[in-house]
């Protein structure tokens, strides 16, 4: 039986300095790693959702709008076909409100063309 007992290694001086130092650069590179993400969460916050928001908004009402604004067109053409098929009859009647849409879709066409152009 030997006695054998073995110590314990020693590291280095400069290891367990180098291995502070890591570690030390390495907090403070989770810190700013958080810092960065707090700041880029509260720009987000204050910089690109209200927009987005407002933008949200102003849709749902412009498509609500231009729901009703159909309704009311759809309206206005019955009562102009039975208008104007008491006067000149169904398929005259049919012609003339059909062609009135037809043209306010091409100025509407030709308009939205030109301010794409610009």
């Amino acid at each position: 039986m030997s006695d054998e007992t073995s110590a314990p290694e020693q590291t280095p001086p400069g290891d367990d300095f180098l291995s502070r130092i890591l570690d030390q650069l390495l907090d403070l590179v989770q810190t700013a790693r958080d810092w960065v993400r707090q700041e880029a969460e509260a720009v987000v916050k204050e910089k690109i959702v209200p927009p987005i928001q407002k933008l949200g908004i102003t849709l749902a009402s412009a498509s609500a709008a231009a729901a009703l604004l159909v309704i009311g067109l759809i309206f206005i053409a019955v009562a102009a076909i039975v208008f104007l098929s008491q006067l000149l009859g169904v398929p005259l009647a049919f012609l003339l409100i059909g062609l009135v849409f037809v043209i306010g879709a091409a100025i509407f066409t030709a308009v939205k063309v030109k301010a794409m152009q610009r």
